[in-house]
């Protein structure tokens, strides 16, 4: 009886999931059926609402070197899609991986995730296919929306990615944004007011789309990694969203007068372009052949397309950083130009940068403050240290010559003055001010010491001639003209009587015998003098000449006379070690009063 208790509910419990099985196999095949996997669920109609949650499962490692950590974690999603709805509330069922393949599902993935499996994106809907191709036949993208009626109203607004360079040699700036224009074109409306179409960015190619420029734009380009980056939405009553990014550099004219202590203003010049194209035929030539030329000029007037800016203009701007300026902030207006052809509309966008003063002061300041004052060293050396001394100030000024090159370098070539100059060169005048000072000192030192040895051989040549006369007083009229006069050239050339005695009380020996080199003949009745003849010319030139040297002579004594008399050299030393760098803290303070709070 046991046996037979215990059978009975084995099987009718075998029995009973065999028909279960059945029954879900059935239910799931009948869900399925018809079922479009290529549709959301409520396809249409109010957003679907799909919940999230996370288990962490394990931290696998973080990684400094890549910037990445590896997570394991459950992912699990929510959401109510009522064409798989079966008739019984209460049950659930746990099917397998493979059902997730056989219906919708959410396309979640991590954004910042290296290594993430994409699945494949399945094409649109059948009847999407159709409706593209249908408002597509017959579209002329030569003519814009609404042509020959009112004019067409483009908007804009931009985001920026980056502020990439910035050059005061080029005069431009490079930047990486967004663009963003919006219009409406009536004759691609498809009747879902409420849908929205993300098309592919080849979409753009076949339909109209305003012809902007940047006016001040020197080089851009367009992202084509991995894709074209375009981004094309078609609204089902015909208006379009048309994005692109692309990095362009820009004209942006700098005032340097306070360079580096400076503000720009550098802005982003939006109009619109046309591009015509004229086929001429060359009907001189056997082949029929024709060639194009496109021929580019200001599009579309005021009358045909009004741009404007949407209501949040600029996005980004906030976010983005640059490396040696601070964002102040930036304005957008939009104004009519009116050219030869016609008025039309520019959008212009202002940016207020602020230089950072940060790496000028470790680069350019505060070395030309060190140099300046290194020079002051020398003020605290011995002056009879001339090697030290020179060696000091030339080193100090042609570092100051490197350091002002090094800047200029990095600059355009302008013809006013800025700030940075006015500094180095300031710098470079107190260090020459520095060696200049120490020439002072040496002429001053050197100067003394010769007017002093001049003093002492200007004593002994007098006594030397004293000495010379008494001599020939007390020898009478015994000594010949010659020997009188070579007497008084000895004592005037040498400043010593000669301590030969004897050659004082003999005669000279005849001139006849003794070689041409030591003759001595004196003949004063044959000496004759040239006398420079009396003209117009000369009298003029002599008169004239000895004014003009008798005036400066004149001069000079004056300047002399007013200088104070310097007995002492180190006196020079000691002054200048309290007016250098007095003098040098004055012009820091009245400069960066003036240029910072102007």
């Amino acid at each position: 009886m046991m046996r037979m208790f215990c059978a009975c509910p084995t099987r009718m419990h075998e029995r009973t999931t065999i028909d279960r099985l059945e029954n879900v196999t059935h239910t799931v095949t009948r869900i399925l059926d018809g079922y479009d996997i290529r549709l959301r669920p409520n396809f249409g109609g109010d957003p679907l609402y799909v919940g999230m949650d996370l288990t962490i499962a394990s931290f696998d490692a973080i990684s400094e070197v890549n910037m990445d950590y590896t997570i394991t974690l459950y992912l699990n999603q929510y959401w109510k899609d009522e064409r798989l709805a079966f008739g019984l509330p209460d049950e659930v069922l746990t099917l397998s991986g493979d059902f997730a393949d056989k219906i919708w599902v959410p396309d979640t993935f991590f954004a910042n995730d290296k290594n993430r499996h994409e699945r494949t994106t399945i094409d649109r809907l059948e009847n999407v296919t159709h409706t593209v191709t249908r408002i597509l036949d017959g579209y002329d993208i030569r003519l814009r929306p609404n042509f020959g009626g009112d004019p067409l109203y483009v908007g804009m607004d931009l985001t920026i990615a980056s502020f990439d360079a910035i050059s005061e040699v080029n005069m431009d700036y490079t930047i990486t944004l967004y663009l963003n224009q919006y219009w409406k074109d009536e004759r691609l409306a498809f009747g879902l007011p409420d849908e929205v179409l993300t098309l592919s960015g080849d979409f753009a190619d076949k339909i109209w789309v305003p012809d902007t420029f940047f006016a001040n734009d020197k080089n851009s380009f367009l992202h084509d990694v991995t894709e074209r980056n375009k981004l094309v939405r078609l609204g089902g009553d015909g208006s379009i969203t048309y994005g692109m990014r692309f990095t362009a550099t820009l004209a942006c004219m700098m005032d340097l007068h306070y360079y580096p202590l400076d503000s720009q203003n550098c802005t982003v010049e939006i109009e619109s372009c046309v591009t015509h194209t004229l086929v001429i035929h060359h009907q001189a030539e056997l082949a029929a052949s024709c060639s194009n030329i496109s021929v580019p000029h200001h599009g579309y007037t005021v009358s045909d397309v009004v741009m404007y800016w949407k209501e949040t203009p600029v996005r980004g701007v906030e976010d983005a950083e640059l490396p040696q300026f601070t964002i102040l902030g930036h304005e957008t207006n939009d104004r009519k130009e009116k050219l030869a052809t016609g008025v039309y509309q520019r959008l212009s966008l202002s940016f207020k940068l602020r230089r950072n003063i940060g790496y000028f002061v470790f680069q350019t300041y505060l070395p030309s403050i060190l140099i300046v004052m290194l020079s002051w060293v020398s003020f605290w050396i011995n002056h009879e240290a001339t090697s030290a001394r020179v060696a000091l100030g030339i080193t100090t000024v042609l570092t100051m010559t490197t350091i002002s090159t090094g800047v200029r370098s990095s600059l355009p070539r302008i013809s006013y003055v800025k700030a940075i100059d006015i500094y180095l060169v300031m710098c470079f005048v107190f260090v020459f001010a520095a060696l200049l000072e120490y020439a002072a000192v040496n002429y001053t030192y050197w100067g003394a010491r010769a007017r002093k040895r001049a003093k002492l051989k200007n004593r002994d040549q007098m006594s030397t001639s004293a000495s010379v006369e008494k001599e020939l007083k007390s020898s009478g009229g015994s000594r010949s003209p010659e020997e009188i006069i070579a007497l008084r050239e000895c004592a005037a050339s040498t400043g010593r009587v000669s301590p030969l005695l004897g050659l004082r009380s003999k005669p000279l020996p005849a001139a006849t015998g003794a070689p041409p080199s030591l003759r001595l003949q004196r003949d004063h009745t044959q000496l004759r003098y040239r006398t420079r003849p009396h003209s117009r010319n000369s009298r003029n030139g002599s008169t004239g000449k000895p004014k003009v040297m008798h005036a400066l002579r004149r001069g000079a004594t004056v300047i002399k006379a007013s200088m104070p008399k310097i007995r002492d050299v180190n006196v020079i030393d000691t002054y200048s070690r309290v007016v250098f760098p007095v003098c040098f803290l004055l012009f820091n303070a009245v400069y960066w009063v003036f240029y910072i709070f102007d």
